[in-house]
Formats: structure tokens, sequence, C-alpha cells
């Protein structure tokens, strides 16, 4: 089914598992646990922009994987996954997301690429009582001061970047940095979090130079970086944007004459498009890899399998986000809104993206985070051969305790 509104286009997309009305949807919908013939996830990302290799059509894979995993159905009511672009525009993420709520019976929204995109929704959220589970968007704030009873952050956010790979560098020597930074809330956040880790660890920042969503040209933002001297240029933007500021440095000679790019949100989905020849060296910090051990191959195998590349951590996040709402339904046996969200924040997160995870009270899920360091292209043994692990980052180093990071919600536990 098609629909468009404001004009995103909007695709329903069930996962392979699930069943049609029948029987067993109207059992379901006979035991009064449950709103609907059905439950109802949306995936709401990106699929076209910027950020389209980010999540894009690989998350929606990967929500139909954590479907599949549960059986397709909870108490015999279907699990469908909706989806739709949301352009990286506030307000048709809005009106989606309003669309789903009011007429669609949609119980969730996942993913949410683009963090004025997520704060959007999970503002609406609150309003609607329903759940949101953040995997692709990456400000703090959203589980700080914009929390909401019924918001989630999931596979990573900027605090536990700026900690990993901002702390590496400054304690390597890198300690002056100049930022290009996107230009709206996640590029604000990570350079405001990268700055503060910088600090505490002796560096400096000798300034920031902003830069619009989905640019071509970064020439003069990059020129105004070298010119700083600063021994690290922390790029605090994503996706492609990334992408063509490390093509444009490359041109730019600005490795060569000693300083060294910082990419403080880059997955494997990015390094892969660029290539190892210009990416190698690169340092990161990734929630998930692939070729961690054995249980991540198997999955990123499987994965391959459905879409030909290996999932990022914002794929993977997303499997493990989708898993843990149907186990939190399946453990409520409800998908009311405070029973289920009473048992996301208690049960432990157990599955192939994260062991041991633990959901704060401000709904950030804590786990390990790794510092990544990018191949040579002689050192890889493979297409998807692309980082060499440097070091762990324990999930309580890397995030904010709930009373630290400024929720209102959690701020009388400190």
């Amino acid at each position: 089914m098609i629909r468009r509104i404001g004009g995103a286009v909007l695709a329903t997309a069930l996962a392979g598992t699930v069943l049609s009305s029948g029987p067993a949807s109207a059992q379901g919908a006979a035991s009064g646990a449950f709103s609907g013939n059905a439950l109802r996830i949306g995936v709401l990302n990106d699929q076209s922009g910027l950020y389209a290799e980010f999540g894009g059509q690989g998350s929606i894979e990967a929500a139909k994987m954590a479907v599949e995993d549960m059986g397709g159905k909870i108490d015999g009511v279907p699990i469908e996954i909706l989806s739709a672009d949301h352009q990286n525009k506030p307000d048709i993420a809005s009106a989606i997301a309003r669309q789903w709520y009011d007429r669609d019976g949609v119980d969730a929204i996942m993913e949410l690429t683009t963090s004025s995109v997520a704060l959007a929704v999970q503002g609406l959220s609150k309003e609607k009582k329903k759940i949101t589970i953040t995997t692709g968007a990456a400000s703090s704030d959203l589980t700080g001061k914009a929390c909401t009873p019924y918001g989630y952050h999931w596979a990573y956010d900027t605090r536990a970047l700026a900690v990993g790979t901002g702390g590496a560098l400054t304690r390597a020597g890198g300690d002056t940095w100049y930022f290009l930074t996107a230009d709206y809330a996640f590029g604000s956040a990570l350079e405001a979090d990268t700055s503060r880790v910088v600090l505490a660890n002796n560096g400096k920042v000798l300034g920031s130079v902003r830069h619009p969503l989905s640019n071509q040209d970064f020439s003069s933002f990059l020129l105004q970086a070298q010119g700083s001297k600063a021994k690290v240029i922390g790029l605090a933007n994503a996706g492609l944007d990334t992408s063509n500021s490390i093509k444009q440095a490359a041109e730019y000679g600005i490795v060569e004459g000693g300083q060294k790019l910082a990419a403080l949100l880059f997955t494997l989905s990015e390094v892969h498009g660029l290539g190892l020849k210009v990416a190698q060296g690169l340092t990161l910090t990734e929630g998930w890899y692939w070729d961690a051990n054995d249980e991540t191959r198997a999955f990123g195998q499987r994965y391959m399998k459905r879409t030909g590349r290996m999932p990022n951590m914002i794929q993977a996040g997303t499997y493990s986000a989708v898993l843990s709402y149907l186990k939190a339904v399946k453990a409520a046996g409800t998908d009311e809104t405070e029973a289920v969200n009473a048992k996301l924040k208690a049960l432990p997160v157990d599955d192939v993206f994260a062991h041991g995870g633990i959901v704060q009270p401000n709904g950030r899920m804590v786990h390990d985070m790794y510092l990544f360091e990018v191949k040579k292209p002689a050192e890889s043994k493979g297409p998807w051969d692309l980082y060499r692990q440097l070091a762990t980052i324990p999930g309580k180093e890397a995030y904010a305790t709930a009373a630290e990071s400024g929720c209102p919600l959690t701020a009388a536990a400190k």
C-alpha cells in the first residue's frame, strides 16, 4: 500500500513471516490484550538522501529479521513492519508519525536517523504516549534535556563517540582541535560533547566552522581548518558530508601536511563506500562490528544474503531495538504502552548487538563501544574486512548516568 503525506512516500513492508489477518489475529483481538488486529512497528528514516547508506533500507531489513526471530507473531497477533522516508525533514517526519499513530495503529517507531527528526518525533510520541527507540540519530539530548517517559536511545550517542574518538586522539598527542560541524542539532551536540572530552584530557579547542547539511563544496571550510594549525580536525558531521569532507581534504593535502582527520561519526557503510585507499588510518568509534566474533559473523552473513552488504552499528542496533521491543511486549502480554515501557526498562539486552546491556531510567541503553582504526589496503582480506580494533570502551565510561544526563525525569536521582 502506498500513501503520500507532505511529499513523502509511505510504503508498508511486511516481514516474510508476517501473517495476514485471520483466525490468529482475531484470537489476539478477542483476548483484549492487544489494541488491534496486528502489532505494528514503524521504521522511519532517510532512504534517499545523504544518510541513506547509514541506515536506510538496511535498517528495514534488520527490523524484518527481528520480527522473523520472534516467530512473526506474539500471542497469535501478527507483527507488521511499516517504513517511510522522512527526507531528513522534521515536519515530514512528524506528519508521517502522526498518521501512523492516528490512522494506521502503529504501536512504536524505530530508527529515526537525523537528530532534528528524532527530537521532533520523540516529542510527538510523548504527546501520543507511544514508544520510540532511536538508533540512527546521535544527539545525547534525546536522553538528556529532551528526554521523555517513552523515548529510548539505543545504538550510540554523541557522548559515546566523543569519549571514544575524542579521548583516544587527545591522549595520543592530538591535543589541539578544530571542528568542521554540520549546522543542525546533531553537529552541535557532537562538537560540544567532543570539546568537553578534549578539554578534560588537557587539550585545547582552537575553533570551529559550521557547514550546511548535505553540503557539496567543503573547500572554504577545510581551508579554515587547515589554517588553524590544529593537530586534529574533528569532522562533526556524518554520511556523505563526512565522506565528501575526507575526499576534499585529500585534495588539499591536509593529512600529508601533518594534521589528522577525526571522523567523529563514520560507520562501516561509509568506510566501504569511500574505500580503504582514501579512508585508511582513520580512527572512529562504533558500537558493533560484524567481524568481532562467531556470533556477529553469523548475523553478518545472514544479513549479507538479504542485502548484499554487511550491517553497520545502526542496522544491527535497529535489529536489537525491534527485538527488545518485541520481547517487552511478549513479557507484558500486551501492547499497552505503560506495561511495555516498564518491561523495556526492566529487561536486560542480550542479543547479537549487545550482551548485558542495561536500559537506564532516562531510556539510554548502556553497552560497550569500540575504538577502531581503518585498515590499510594491504591489510584487508576482503571487501568488508575494514577495521582493526584498538580498544573497548566500557559502557559505564561511554555513557553518562541517568542522573548526570540532564534528563529532568531523572535529575532527582543525583
